[in-house]
Order: structure tokens, then sequence, then C-alpha cells
């Protein structure tokens, strides 16, 4: 696949199922994710794979973190949490790693790891990958970052889901460039 045809015509893949990408589709999607632009060669970013019976204890993680956040959370609130890791076969956990660096602000290095998950994402379509980003109350969860393991100085990023879409995928709307685009004539 040409790399403007999956700029152009990536989409999101919410349905996915078995099989997981294999260990070379892998490989492709986290040397894409590599080559985010990357200020000062930081590499402020590192990867977390979750699947296989991990997917349930990261749904047990965040039913912990609602019970935390809510005491009184609703059982039906704990089982979609418990759920949540099982849309997928294959999650990637994307963890934006700050370091103290007097030319590289830490919104610079958040960017950057923000763009290796996009990086996945290309890749994922161009092999025909099914992949989603999402984030939501877990992404943002103090308990789930200790749970997986975060040093103070990390934040997760995105949680990738990945695996082979359900169905066939959805095209790409049209988007307007006019809507987005001005000069600036000073």
């Amino acid at each position: 696949m040409e790399a403007l045809d999956a700029l152009l015509n990536r989409v999101s893949v919410p349905r996915l199922v078995e099989p997981a990408p294999d260990a070379a589709q892998r490989d492709l999607l986290f040397r894409a994710a590599l080559r985010a632009p990357d200020h000062g060669q930081l590499r402020p970013w590192r990867f977390l794979t979750v699947e296989g019976q991990a997917r349930e204890r990261m749904g047990e993680l965040f039913a912990e973190a609602l019970q935390v956040a809510d005491a009184h959370a609703a059982p039906e609130a704990l089982n979609k949490a418990r759920g949540m890791p099982l849309r997928a076969p294959l999650l990637v956990v994307v963890i934006a790693r700050v370091q103290a660096h007097p030319k590289v602000p830490a919104s610079e290095q958040v960017i950057a790891a923000g763009c290796a998950a996009h990086g996945m994402l290309l890749a994922a379509h161009a092999q025909g990958v099914g992949a989603v980003w999402r984030t939501g109350d877990m992404a943002y969860n103090a308990h789930v970052a200790k749970g997986l393991g975060l040093a103070a100085d990390e934040q997760i990023i995105a949680y990738l889901y990945l695996g082979t879409p359900e169905r066939e995928l959805r095209r790409a709307p049209e988007i307007r460039v006019e809507d987005f685009v001005r000069a600036w004539e000073g």
C-alpha cells in the first residue's frame, strides 16, 4: 500500500476479532512507531502489549480502578470495565516517557509519543490489520498507571486495539481542506 493511500484512507475499526497481528506484522507496527518525529532523539515512548489472559487481568485492573474512584460503582459499570480489554485480541498501551531536557519540552515529547501511536495505526491499516485508538478514563487513572507499572514521568497516550476487522471497513469521510486551512497575511 502506498503511503498516501494509508494516510488518506485509514479509518478506525472498532469491531475486531481473532486473529491478532502476527509476529511479522507486529514488527512492522513497532518499526513504524519508532520512526515518529523525535526532537533530540529522546525516544520518549514505550509500549506494552496485552493479549490472551492478560486482557482479563487488565479488565480486573480497570474494574479495581473504577471501584477506587467510586466505591458505589454499579455492577454493570464494573462488568463494562472488565470487558473493555476483551474488545480486541491485542492491545498496545502507548506510553509517553517524558525526560528532562533543556531544549525539548514535555509537550513535544508527549506529541512525539502520539505520533508513534499514529504511525502504528497507519502501519496496521497498510497491512490490513484493524485498529482503533482508545483513551477514556482508564488512560488517565492513577490506579491503572500504577498497575501497569508506569513511572512518575510516564503517561498513557493510547490504548491501541488491534485485530482482524469483523466487517468490511467503512469508507473514510470526505473532509473539505478549505474548512481548516487559511493563509496568514500578517
